[in-house]
């Protein structure tokens, strides 16, 4: 039996900057490559990442558009007129595009994941052209698109909301954690030794609320030991998260704009306790590494966070300064059996996420639409 020659619209992927979406490509494509029905992969590369897809997945076949994904612009013309011509030329049975949008026009069927809406809830995050464009190219790739794939429950319900596509249009397909967070992996940069720590990964959207988590640190630094650690690149928010940190102590905030994997791995296991106070997740991605990790892990019961952390996480109010610092303070005085416990719930949880099951259901759906 032939095949499924699968194009994967890959222009959107810029490496080390595009977050949690970075990881779904990656992990999903070698998750596909290892069932035994696997697609022969087509990829449609651009300028950045055109090496590191013929790296990490040498059984694919790369096509390259030489668009570099940094022009926003023409990475959406080449979405537009250039991809469909070349995944015609390539033959490929259907095109899956997971970052959101998807030409108009295409001579395969199409899917589209569709990770959050998260511009619509918080439009601050975005400018108001990107803010603008999204209204057009996110409701086209719904329609034009015989399927989409959300990744949480959460997901699926503000894609049925704004774009107004039936609900069984939408398959939910769950991410995972890497194994590797929950191996034993050295210590963690020496920038965070001496002291405990709580540790948030986040970029510094407004919606991932770290001036409000810097803030609420600051109230109780006095108080406790530990240093907060904040891993994640500058973005509109990094403002009020640059003022909230002129207020805090001298030497108990330290910064990472970035870590190579194998440190970020050990940031998560030495820290007391992940500390995630985002108010928007399409997946929440760095709660369920913490939980693979074994950290004790405070978040917010906002969007698909809980479907993520259950009840092996514990919870506070992310909108409340003064509530948020009470809970950071309650966790840190928690008996350590109770952490443990938490801790190792959180563990067997997280086991229940696998990136073989998540492909497993977005290849399902692309072969139903193949057909």
């Amino acid at each position: 039996m032939t095949a499924l020659r699968l194009g994967v619209n890959a222009l959107f992927y810029l490496p080390g900057e595009v977050g949690g979406s970075e990881t779904y490509l990656r992990e999903t494509l070698r998750a596909l490559l290892r069932f035994p029905d696997r697609p022969d992969l087509v990829l449609f590369s651009n300028v950045e990442n055109d090496g590191p897809l013929r790296g990490e997945l040498p059984g694919a076949e790369v096509v390259e558009t030489g668009i570099a994904a940094t022009n926003r612009f023409a990475r959406i013309l080449a979405e537009q007129i250039q991809l469909p011509r070349l995944a015609k030329r390539a033959r490929v049975d259907a095109l899956w595009s997971p970052g959101y949008t998807a030409p108009a026009a295409c001579a395969c069927p199409q899917v589209v994941s569709i990770l959050d809406m998260q511009y619509k809830r918080f439009p601050q995050d975005v400018s108001w052209l990107a803010a603008r464009t999204m209204d057009v190219l996110y409701p086209a790739a719904a329609r034009r698109s015989r399927a989409i794939v959300a990744i949480s429950e959460f997901a699926k319900s503000e894609i049925v909301h704004f774009l107004g596509v039936p609900p069984e249009k939408v398959a939910v397909t769950l991410l995972a954690a890497d194994p590797a967070f929950g191996v034993p992996d050295g210590a963690p940069p020496r920038e965070v030794e001496g002291a405990p720590y709580l540790l948030c990964v986040a970029h510094t959207y407004p919606h991932k609320n770290v001036a409000r988590l810097v803030r609420a640190f600051n109230r109780i630094a006095a108080e406790i030991p530990h240093r907060l650690v904040l891993v994640g690149k500058a973005r509109l928010g990094e403002a009020e998260v640059a003022a909230a940190l002129e207020e805090s102590p001298p030497g108990r905030v330290v910064r990472f704009p970035g870590v190579p994997w194998h440190g970020l791995i050990a940031l998560y296991q030495h820290a007391d306790w992940f500390v995630f106070p985002s108010l928007y997740e399409g997946f929440g991605l760095p709660v369920l590494e913490a939980m693979c990790a074994g950290t004790p892990v405070l978040t917010t019961r906002e969007a698909s966070i809980p479907e993520i952390g259950g009840d092996a996480v514990r919870y506070a109010d992310g909108r409340d300064e003064a509530v948020l610092a009470a809970a950071l303070r309650e966790a840190i005085v928690l008996p350590r059996m109770e952490r443990d416990r938490l801790a190792e719930a959180a563990k067997r949880r997280a086991a229940g996420f696998t990136w073989a099951a998540s492909a497993e259901k977005l290849w399902y759906v692309l072969k139903q639409v193949a057909r």
